[in-house]
């Protein structure tokens, strides 16, 4: 099959099969328009939540879809290529987190929700990049932190409310890779540019950027500002969806690296429309974890929510 029957196909079999298709913005182009919502991780975080179909489909990475179905346990949760993981939730093992952990009793773990089952069963409370600070600021002065695993994002958030978290040792592979010299080469290209950038990348990019904040506070940035030009420190397939919104704005990536003048997320890009199609064919890969973690998990993901309605975060 061709693209547009692949996308027909796709169309028919959410209908018939009463399935709901989740994508975040930093999947393909072609997956975020047959996508039933789009969203950042709080935002689909919240949508898992909220969903009563027979069938979730996760256009994401291995992480998200988990969260859909830890939120969801008697639903049927799919996602295209079991194989789409996260570099950061890979750079926090379990095991070693767990020992991690016990050498301080003392303090509160609060986890990126780019993080696996394992990660968040093991934490007090889940943030992401677009609820971390106000939560973390919610907190007690005294109150000891652990925060995992991204020590960019956690870094970040120490500088922005003089906390001293103590952070975990693992970073996005696409953000990080970021340079400021790669910036300031743009800015010096682009002076009329504004650069907005996310927080998990490293500290020396963000303290030359006009703007940090989540995919969303990114999107709400442009939408607001009299500026006509945007160096982006994010994955690139956030490009889509502010082209979509701005077609006025223009927008300048900053690359990943060295190789490229791109910023990919190579397990983003793993789900394919012939993936998504083949997915909801056979309603396999499936999420499945024991009850067990599920209901561990579950708690502080639903902490986060609750607090995020409480701080008007969300609604």
């Amino acid at each position: 099959m061709d693209n547009e029957q692949l996308k027909q196909e796709i169309v028919r079999l959410k209908k018939e099969k009463n399935a709901v298709i989740l994508g975040h913005y930093y999947q393909r182009n072609e997956i975020q328009d047959l996508s039933d919502y789009i969203g950042d991780s709080l935002a689909l975080a919240q949508m898992a939540q909220q969903c009563d179909n027979d069938i979730i489909v996760f256009c994401g990475v291995h992480f998200m879809a988990e969260t859909a179905k830890i939120l969801n346990p008697k639903r049927k949760v799919l996602l295209p290529d079991m194989e789409a993981s996260c570099s950061l939730a890979e750079s926090c093992p379990g095991s070693d987190f767990a020992r991690f952990k016990a050498e301080h009793p003392d303090h509160m773990v609060i986890s990126y929700i780019n993080c696996s089952a394992e990660i968040k069963a093991l934490s007090d409370l889940i943030c992401t990049s677009g609820n971390a600070e106000k939560l973390v600021r919610s907190l007690p002065e005294e109150q000891k932190i652990i925060f995992a695993p991204d020590k960019n994002l956690g870094g970040y958030i120490n500088s922005v409310t003089g906390r001293n978290m103590l952070l975990w040792n693992g970073v996005c592979m696409v953000h990080d890779a970021m340079h400021a010299e790669s910036v300031l080469k743009l800015k010096i290209a682009h002076p009329d540019a504004s650069v907005i950038a996310h927080p998990e990348c490293n500290g020396a990019l963000l303290k030359v950027a006009d703007f940090v904040g989540s995919t969303k506070a990114m999107l709400n940035y442009i939408a607001k500002s009299g500026q006509k030009k945007f160096i982006v420190a994010t994955e690139t397939g956030i490009l889509y969806e502010m082209q979509k919104n701005n077609p006025d704005k223009e927008f300048i990536v900053v690359p990943s690296g060295d190789s490229c003048n791109c910023a990919d997320c190579s397990y983003m890009k793993l789900n394919t429309l012939e993936k998504l199609y083949l997915c909801l064919r056979d309603e396999t890969p499936e999420i499945l974890m024991s009850e067990d973690l599920m209901e561990k998990a579950r708690k502080p993901i639903v902490r986060m929510l609750d607090m995020s309605k409480q701080l008007g975060i969300i609604k």
